[in-house]
């Protein structure tokens, strides 16, 4: 157990319900003004956790302005904002909240297939226009029985390929290099594993679920984007590095697809020049995924209640940097 005393640092507010959690074990809490590196970087010195929220990233120079860190705590599941390397090197736990968001993101992938398929965008700025008659050019189409194409079978990936399976009855093909034997013989029957070029080829609808990383970065580009069927549409809910933004700007220019849903992009913010607010056959929303009013509690408390697991001598849940558990700072810590 590590010893008294224990100083948290957030630096960004967390939901209130999380911050209870916090005031009732009794530890500091260090809330940071704002999430500037300058306003950040002494506030780093003595304090054994992070509770780390998107809107800093915590590179290796930021780590080296603390002096006795024991846990970065992420309110979600990736970590694609936390140098792991660097954190396991200064003996540093990083743990996230996997599965929480799970059902979270699924909705709304879904909910941005099915505002594809039926058109929703161009149908509420035609009622709003007065032009009625766009009915009876039966835009909208049938997501039943169409087939659905999963670029990462994760937790993501899987539940929403199971709901589509079960709900609209859509042939689902997958591919996921990363997927044990083992774990594909859950899916046997149901879903067609394959290469990322017969899926492009043959899906309807596309939907990414790939961790970013620098393997995975613009994994999908002008190639990939060709392979695609005129009438296909692509949906990323995953992050936007693993998508070649230039590329899918033309590709949807030039309506070599029939659209896209975008919930991550290359830049976040989007860049105020950014061409894809000036496209009509691509939906946008703000990274928002995961931001239910629901799920940031969840998200929150979850990574709260890690960072007190570490406190008490328990392991917590969603070790990211297991490695880092042989060093000799954590000899004898964790009970469990």
């Amino acid at each position: 157990m590590l010893k008294p005393p224990k100083r948290i640092l957030l630096p960004q507010p967390v939901e209130k319900e999380a911050m209870e959690l916090l005031k009732e074990a009794g530890y500091e809490i260090i809330l940071s003004p704002d999430t500037k590196l300058e306003t950040v970087q002494p506030l780093m010195k003595g304090v054994q956790a992070v509770i780390l929220r998107t809107g800093l990233k915590m590179t290796r120079e930021l780590m080296s302005h603390a002096d006795d860190l024991w846990v970065i705590s992420r309110t979600g599941a990736g970590v694609d904002n936390v140098d792991v390397p660097a954190a396991t090197e200064r003996g540093i736990l990083v743990t996230s909240v996997l599965g929480a968001n799970t059902r979270t993101v699924v909705e709304h992938a879904l909910a941005l297939i099915l505002a594809l398929m039926k058109q929703i965008p161009l149908m509420d700025h035609a009622v709003r226009d007065d032009n009625f008659g766009i009915r009876f050019k039966n835009l909208p189409r049938d997501l039943s029985g169409k087939t659905l194409g999963l670029m990462g079978l994760g937790r993501i990936g899987s539940e929403l390929a199971r709901i589509c399976h079960n709900a609209f009855d859509l042939r689902i093909l997958a591919h996921d290099p990363y997927l044990t034997p083992e774990t594909r013989l859950a899916f046997k029957g149901w879903v067609e594993f394959c290469d990322m070029e017969r899926l492009f080829k043959e899906s309807d609808i596309i939907s990414l679920h790939v961790p970013f990383s620098p393997s995975t970065q613009k994994l999908i580009g002008a190639r990939e984007l060709g392979w695609m069927k005129p009438e296909a549409f692509l949906v990323n809910t995953s992050r936007g590095g693993i998508l070649d933004e230039q590329a899918l700007i033309q590709c949807l220019k030039e309506k070599k697809i029939a659209g896209a849903g975008l919930d991550v992009f290359a830049q976040e913010p989007l860049e105020k020049d950014n061409l894809l607010k000036e496209l009509d056959n691509v939906i946008l929303t703000p990274h928002t995924a995961a931001l239910t009013q629901e799920c940031v509690i969840r998200l929150a408390v979850e990574a709260v209640q890690a960072t007190l697991d570490v406190f008490k001598g328990k392991k917590p849940n969603g070790i990211v940097n297991p490695k880092v558990l042989i060093q000799p700072r954590w000899q004898g810590i964790f009970s469990s």
